[in-house]
């Protein structure tokens, strides 16, 4: 049950910071690292006041300790022995003292640490007390054995905290016979200290949450052009998608953001568009033959008729209905390779001769209008390429030639190659197409005859079909054009070396 209760917990917890305000989460965010910094520096700032504190402590003793040692006549490297130690407490010693205090008073009268009552102890190596100062009383300081050095430390005296100094008395021989200890209290340096800490203690909470308050502001007005981009987004829908965002002041991220979400629209609003008038477009080239095989199936049933009427107007709903069907299958193969379903079986294959054989499989045609194809090719004309989808494009390309080109003309189809490429090039001598209308012949349904014209034969989606293989192939597909004087497509293929 308890182990329950904890997943719920955690799961309420990750889903209340799911759906925290982006301005929340960077406050929140920007005020943990802050918090974090700002802890680090109230650490370092206390040690390092502690440090200069007890430094200062620590100089005072040593001061104490040179004087103790030049009036008991005490040398620290060539100790005679505790018999010959005069009175450490002695009344010269207390009026010196009291001389250097007063001294002090009036040159140091502004010393961060005053050191009121100095505490002097004399013990041998055992740790018992030969001689102390009146001040302790009936008190010892603390003892630390086997120290080889003079070592400073903090130790209870009572109720309260010394700092002292324990400093080892050695005979000429090398050997420690005592050591001289010398404390001072830090009853106002620990105030001191407590005081900071107190300061830190409360004033980091108030720090914090000041930041974090602050923060969540400056992060909300940062935002606001992201509060922008959500309304107008909110408000774009297919039929209004001529909205954009507006842009911020500054040049900085949210000013990409905005300018590649409008960016973004622009060619979802031209997708959609594109997509209307392909339903448009599409709607009109199917109900066209419909409507042509309905009425000529009513006309016919109105009345009998003559067994060649009725053959004659059979053939012509066929051809209607045949024409239909290839509009279909056109459709759906455009749909195959607009869905990027389909990939390439790439392959080394001879461009010329699938020119050869497309030229052979259209003479026909071209010999019905009395049209010439001639062939310019060169040797070496191997490309990476998916032979069926090659065959496709050059059929395209070479049955609109024939089918626009006037009677009596001629279609010329070159080779060649120009560094690591092949170029073919398939050139009619039809009307041409206008400069304007160039960009867009490549378009589903588009044509050049905007009347839609169906003596042609064509639905304006084979030169889509030709821009999706080539595509998906990595194959240039170019066009220029002159008004009465002909058309040339190009296409620019990868040439593929082969091992012989």
């Amino acid at each position: 049950m308890k182990q329950k209760n904890t997943v719920q917990k955690k799961r309420s917890f990750f889903k209340a910071w799911s759906v925290m305000s982006l301005r929340n989460r960077i406050a929140f965010y920007y005020t943990i690292m802050t918090a974090f910094l700002i802890a680090l520096v109230f650490i370092i700032l206390y040690i390092m006041v502690e440090k200069i504190v007890y430094r200062q402590f620590d100089d005072e003793i040593r001061k104490e300790i040179l004087e103790v040692l030049s009036d008991s006549q005490i040398s620290t490297d060539n100790f005679q022995g505790f018999a010959s130690i005069q009175n450490i407490d002695d009344d010269d010693h207390d009026k010196h003292r009291e001389n250097d205090n007063d001294n002090d008073n009036k040159t140091n009268n502004n010393k961060k640490i005053n050191v009121d009552t100095e505490f002097i102890q004399l013990v041998n190596s055992a740790g018992q007390v030969m001689n102390k100062s009146a001040s302790l009383s009936w008190c010892v300081l603390a003892f630390q054995p086997n120290q080889t050095g003079t070592t400073y430390f903090n130790s209870n005296f009572g109720d309260s905290m010394v700092r002292q100094a324990q400093v080892p008395l050695v005979n000429n021989k090398g050997i420690t016979e005592g050591y001289l200890i010398v404390a001072v209290p830090v009853k106002n340096a620990l105030i001191v200290l407590h005081d900071l800490q107190e300061i830190f203690f409360f004033s980091f909470p108030i720090i914090i949450l000041t930041l974090f308050i602050l923060t969540r502001l400056i992060a909300g007005k940062s935002i606001d052009p992201i509060e922008k981009v959500i309304a107008t987004a909110e408000k774009m829908t297919q039929t209004n998608l001529d909205h954009r965002i507006p842009l911020p002041y500054h040049h900085d991220e949210l000013y990409r953001l905005s300018v590649t979400i409008n960016a973004l629209v622009t060619r979802m609003q031209d997708a959609f568009q594109r997509e209307k008038h392909f339903t448009a477009d599409a709607s009109h080239e199917l109900k066209t033959p419909l409507a042509i095989v309905k009425g000529t199936l009513e006309v016919l049933i109105r009345k009998p008729r003559e067994r060649e009427h009725y053959e004659a107007r059979i053939q012509f709903c066929l051809k209607e209905l045949n024409r239909m069907a290839k509009l279909i299958d056109q459709l759906l193969m455009l749909a195959r390779y607009e869905s990027s379903k389909m990939n390439p079986h790439i392959e080394k294959v001879e461009l010329s001769q699938h020119i050869e054989r497309l030229i052979e499989r259209m003479l026909p045609s071209a010999t019905t209008k009395e049209i010439a194809i001639t062939s310019d090719q060169t040797e070496n004309t191997w490309i990476s390429a998916d032979p069926g989808m090659l065959d496709m494009i050059l059929d395209n390309i070479l049955s609109n030639a024939i089918k626009y080109s006037p009677n009596n003309s001629t279609i010329a189809i070159a080779v060649k190659r120009k560094a690591n490429t092949i170029i073919c090039s398939i050139s009619n001598q039809g009307a041409g197409i206008p400069e304007e209308k160039l960009n867009a012949i490549f378009e589903r349904f588009y044509r050049v005859d905007e009347s839609r014209n169906s003596g042609t034969g064509g639905f304006g989606l084979g030169l889509s079909i030709v821009k999706k293989l080539a595509d998906l192939q990595k194959i240039e597909v170019s066009v220029t054009s002159e008004t009465s004087k002909g058309t040339t497509f190009t296409l620019t293929c990868q040439a593929g070396e082969v091992n012989r």
